[in-house]
């Protein structure tokens, strides 16, 4: 089965709230994004949006300028379903993050929580970092959340790879200057615990 194909599963066969990464609000990253880019004119792009209500804050916020990327077409439909009229100040793209085209300096703020884990091939992360660096202007910043070290090995029936913050850091390299980092300890809709580790940094 291809990436795509199992994630179009995912979301076709479960309820936004019967993933594990489900939160109702995800306040640590609209903490973090707020952080980054007080003007609500600030770009801004949603990395492996799917389902989740990041989105919804960020217009109820007043931010103007928000692309979602996901590789499922199922998940991108739920989420503007359920925005409704409200998705005016939303872009939707469906595509793979490592191979999307995506627009050279146009973002201020790259948020991404629970897609860079998945990644357990060396040469996808390094596509990954190149889109990053391509795609966030200088001065920019840039927000990815993993499984921490005591976080699950697997997700959805996939391998992850569990990172701390020197780690996690360390795949980004120089260009990103690390701002801060941020131990969450998520629990799934059914109770059990989930170690998230965020890294911010700003594009130098």
């Amino acid at each position: 089965m291809t990436t795509k194909a199992h994630w179009e599963n995912v979301y076709q066969t479960k309820a936004v709230d019967e993933v594990s990464w489900y939160r109702p609000h995800l306040d640590v990253s609209l903490k973090l994004i707020q952080e980054a880019a007080p003007d609500t004119g600030s770009a801004l792009i949603d990395v492996g949006g799917g389902e989740a209500t990041l989105v919804d804050d960020l217009v109820a916020r007043g931010y103007e300028d928000v692309t979602v990327l996901d590789i499922s077409q199922a998940a991108i439909d739920v989420a503007r379903a359920r925005l409704g009229p409200s998705a005016g100040p939303v872009h939707w793209m469906i595509g793979d993050v490592t191979t999307a085209e995506l627009e050279g300096s146009r973002y201020d703020v790259w948020h991404d929580r629970a897609v860079f884990h998945f990644l357990t091939d060396a040469k996808d992360r390094a596509a990954y970092v190149r889109q990053v660096a391509h795609a966030v202007k200088p001065g920019g910043h840039v927000i990815v959340a993993t499984f921490g070290p005591e976080g699950p090995e697997k997700c959805s029936g996939l391998d992850v790879v569990r990172y701390d913050a020197g780690s996690l850091h360390g795949e980004f390299g120089p260009k990103f200057r690390l701002l801060d980092s941020v131990t969450e300890l998520h629990e799934t809709p059914w109770g059990a615990p989930q170690q998230f580790m965020y890294c911010f940094c700003r594009v130098e």
